[in-house]
């Protein structure tokens, strides 16, 4: 009987050890990142894991929200970045499949990203910069959540105040301070163009005094912000 005692309360202890865990999980994975996502739907975001990173790093971290931000720059990233972004839900198939059939037939050649706006806005807003597979499925999770909850316009506001541009600048406003010592709202369209171009590596690329590589695919850039608005590609965000 004394026996048949003891494993009752250690099947309790571990029927409420296991209770916690799941409860834990639930916060963690559904009710923190969607009251989040609610809140900051109509409010600023302060910061991000990136951003508490490049501080320990000791390269500073340089943040603005701003809601003025040169409509070029958004088109030039739509253009550069996602040009189904207001027609997708988060993930671009048709996009991943032609990056997986380019290095089926290069596989030499460095894989080309094909994460939408939406995979990157989700990751930089939750995610340490830390590449791994369950990170993947976490990005995928939240992209879901982001896109469920946010309208596109917001997920684009959002990416541009908190993308890295480089050297501890953060976001679309210290962007535009730290290379043209302006605001994000009074960059001209070749200033937009140039902060767009660098985007894929801003820690090697300058905007401010761009090499022939970046002024060329500035130029290649204000002419997809062209195509972005004479197509609608950036219905969603009007």
């Amino acid at each position: 009987m004394a026996g048949a005692g003891i494993k009752a309360g250690k099947g309790r202890i571990r029927r409420g050890w296991l209770g916690r865990a799941v409860l834990w999980l639930f916060i963690l994975l559904v009710a923190a990142p969607v009251l989040l996502l609610l809140v900051f739907r109509f409010l600023p975001i302060p910061g991000t894991p990136e951003m508490l990173l490049s501080l320990a790093e000791g390269k500073g971290a340089h943040s603005s929200w701003t809601d003025d931000i040169n409509p070029v720059l958004g088109r030039s990233v739509i253009g550069s970045e996602d040009q189904n972004f207001c027609s997708h839900h988060g993930f671009d198939f048709k996009q991943l499949n032609a990056v997986m059939e380019e290095h089926r037939r290069h596989p030499d050649r460095p894989m080309r990203g094909a994460s939408t706006l939406s995979q990157q806005t989700a990751r930089t807003l939750f995610l340490a910069p830390v590449r791994s597979w369950v990170r993947k499925g976490l990005e995928a999770y939240l992209t879901v959540l982001i896109e469920g909850l946010w309208p596109k316009k917001r997920i684009l506001e959002a990416y541009l105040n908190l993308v890295d541009w480089g050297h501890g600048n953060f976001g679309a406003e210290a962007a535009a301070r730290a290379y043209f010592h302006t605001s994000a709202g009074h960059l001209t369209r070749n200033q937009a163009a140039r902060l767009a171009a660098i985007l894929p590596d801003p820690s090697k690329w300058n905007a401010a005094a761009p090499g022939p590589y970046v002024a060329g695919r500035a130029r290649v850039l204000l002419g997809q912000a062209d195509v972005v608005t004479r197509d609608g590609l950036d219905s969603c965000i009007k």
